[in-house]
């Protein structure tokens, strides 16, 4: 079964075998393409938030419980740049609509890797390979930024407003798709590329791995490995507060508890997926993303355990995940 899979295109076909199954379940074709564009934007940005986990979690080794904290605050943060540039977001001008959205996502992820750095270096550094300590030290970390949260923006629900030239659905036929959610998966495509380039293209990339792999051999080259994981875990919180900040767009409303709502489906993305592997967060989060819309349309009830199922089926087929960076 395996061999026959990978002839034709491998674990990748799996989305696309979901998506047929669905429309044949369905049998309106404006709505599975809605649900289907829903499902891809969906997973777009959770794979932002998967993407950062998976970099710490594989390459370094460390259960980072806290990385829900920075979605939150990428999300909030998004939201109060958003909020002082408000004129700019309902102006006509297409160019300060984009000038605005940049500084809040440019905000958020900024904020992001700062805080990343300090996280790294003030609370995960005295815990390095002690995994027990890891979730205690790093879930403590998690309540101590969530009661920042609460006292700086407080606990009420706050709106999120979106830019004018994102507002609306391009209308094809009977099919409507919110702008919103193609720039969603365009924007997550563009990260993915950059990642994916990054990691197995570039110097950098393979100081990385290789570090991962024997870390006293390439320290005993003249590299300083410490530095190279600092990075590391400066890029995944940054991207982790990059994919709030588009959270919080896409649901025009958020809360203090948004970050840990999330952290269930990052989790499984990244478990489905494969440590360490860009694109098996990709694929997790589009396979995640596309299975919670179609259920939640066809079968209502099962929206909520349809994840869990799903990381049960994947994890009895390959226990590694879909596309793990390293196997065993």
């Amino acid at each position: 079964m395996n061999a026959t899979l990978e002839r034709f295109g491998g674990v990748y076909l799996i989305p696309v075998f979901l998506a047929i199954v669905a429309f044949a379940m369905i049998g309106s074709p404006s709505t599975w393409v809605t649900l289907t564009a829903a499902g891809l934007a969906m997973g777009m940005m959770i794979f932002l938030m998967a993407s950062g986990l998976s970099l710490v979690f594989g390459l370094m080794d460390v259960l980072n419980f806290g990385h829900s904290a920075f979605v939150t605050f990428g999300a909030f943060i998004a939201a109060t740049v958003l909020a002082a540039m408000a004129s700019w977001l309902s102006a006509d001008s297409a160019v300060l609509n984009m000038i605005a959205l940049a500084a809040a996502i440019g905000a958020a992820t900024a904020f992001g890797a700062v805080a990343g750095w300090f996280f790294e270096r003030v609370i995960v550094k005295p815990v390095y390979k002690d995994h027990l300590r890891q979730i205690l030290i790093t879930m403590g970390a998690l309540i101590v930024a969530e009661q920042l949260i609460l006292a700086i923006w407080g606990g009420v629900p706050i709106a999120v407003a979106r830019p004018a030239f994102l507002s609306g659905s391009i209308i094809i036929g009977d099919v409507a798709i919110e702008t919103y959610r193609i720039f969603a998966l365009l924007l997550g495509l563009a990260v993915f590329v950059v990642l994916y380039y990054a990691l197995n293209r570039t110097r950098i990339g393979l100081l990385i791995r290789a570090g991962v792999e024997n870390r006293e051999m390439v320290e005993s080259l003249g590299f300083r490995i410490d530095r190279l994981f600092i990075g590391v875990f400066m890029a995944g919180s940054a991207l982790a507060a990059m994919g709030g900040a588009m959270w919080a767009g896409y649901q025009s409303l958020i809360t203090p508890a948004l970050g840990q709502e999330l952290l269930i489906l990052v989790f499984i993305v990244v478990i489905i997926g494969g440590l360490g592997s860009i694109e098996g967060s990709l694929l997790g989060a589009i396979l995640v993303g596309l299975l919670t819309n179609y259920v939640a349309f066809l079968f209502p009830k099962l929206s909520l355990a349809s994840n869990m199922l799903l990381m049960m089926v994947v994890l009895l087929w390959r226990p590694y995940g879909l596309k793990p960076a390293v196997k065993g």
